[in-house]
């Protein structure tokens, strides 16, 4: 299995980090976790063509999270080689948006329809909205669906996938929670969405303020991941944005309550970790 950082950026516009989005490969199996933005441009960097995308599940529906489904949902439509569903999963909401984004990109659609004698039908999107503890397969990977907390966002997952013996916990945006804690647990990798708490505190701005009390801090990540007893945590989403040399600094801050590896970098940052069964 691999878990691959496709964009490690937040809603601060960064020239080198793309927005949130996570990629977990096994076994030809290619699960994007949000879809923010640039996010076909990093898929294309980790060899994955928006065809090849088996499903796409929402952590949120925050905007840094999803502004790039459409290009997701149009790409994997015109690249497909005849009618091809793209199976998105996410928390209740997740079909009113995706309606609204088919609606936007309906004139596209028709233009694309127009032009092309080979393409007769609009995207076909096979949506399932998922509740807490919901357990389900895609091809082959078992994936369940846990409850984080982002409040007021309401309602967010985290999701757990397993194969071959492998299991990643992919959680979005959240604080520390016992829903958390039970979605890690054991888990050979888990990718958490982390804020510097010492530096947003430097931002003279209340709005900016405003997203300590909804996130994790790169130390808190750090002791979900000691409670659950996690092999490697992978960071991502910096806020603010990791300059460079200051990798060692923010490593630093979760290995002083973490006793297992830290992953933390550029775009396309990947951990790889071998099936056993």
């Amino acid at each position: 299995m691999d878990v691959v950082l496709l964009g490690t950026g937040s809603p601060i516009p960064n020239p080198t980090r793309a927005g949130p989005a996570t990629l977990v490969k096994a076994g030809g199996v290619n699960l994007l976790f949000d879809a923010g933005r640039g996010v076909i441009m990093r898929l294309a960097g980790a060899g994955v063509a928006p065809q090849m995308v088996s499903a796409v599940l929402l952590t949120h529906m925050h905007s840094d999270h999803i502004c790039d489904l459409n290009d997701v949902i149009t790409s994997h439509w015109i690249m497909s080689q005849g009618p091809a569903a793209l199976r998105i999963y996410g928390p209740k909401g997740a079909k009113a948006l995706v309606d609204a984004t088919l609606a936007m990109l309906a004139f596209d659609v028709g233009y694309r329809i127009d032009h092309h004698a080979d393409l007769n039908d609009p995207p076909k999107v096979e949506v399932t909205e998922l509740s807490p503890g919901d357990v389900f397969n895609v091809d082959g990977c078992e994936i369940s669906a846990h409850r984080t907390d982002h409040s007021p966002v309401f309602p967010t997952l985290g999701y757990r996938v397993t194969r071959g013996g492998v299991t990643a916990a992919i959680a979005g945006d959240t604080i520390p929670c016992p829903d958390l804690d039970a979605m890690c647990l054991g888990a050979d990798v888990y990718v958490q969405t982390v804020i510097r708490q010492d530096l947003v505190k430097r931002v003279p701005s209340q709005r900016f303020q405003d997203i300590l009390d909804y996130h994790s801090t790169v130390e808190q990540a750090a002791e979900t991941a000691e409670r659950a007893g996690v092999k490697t945590l992978m960071l991502t989403h910096y806020v603010p944005p990791i300059a460079p040399g200051q990798e060692e600094e923010w490593r630093a801050l979760a290995q002083a309550h973490f006793s297992g590896a830290v992953v933390l970098g550029d775009d396309l940052t990947s951990v790889s970790v071998a099936e056993t069964a």
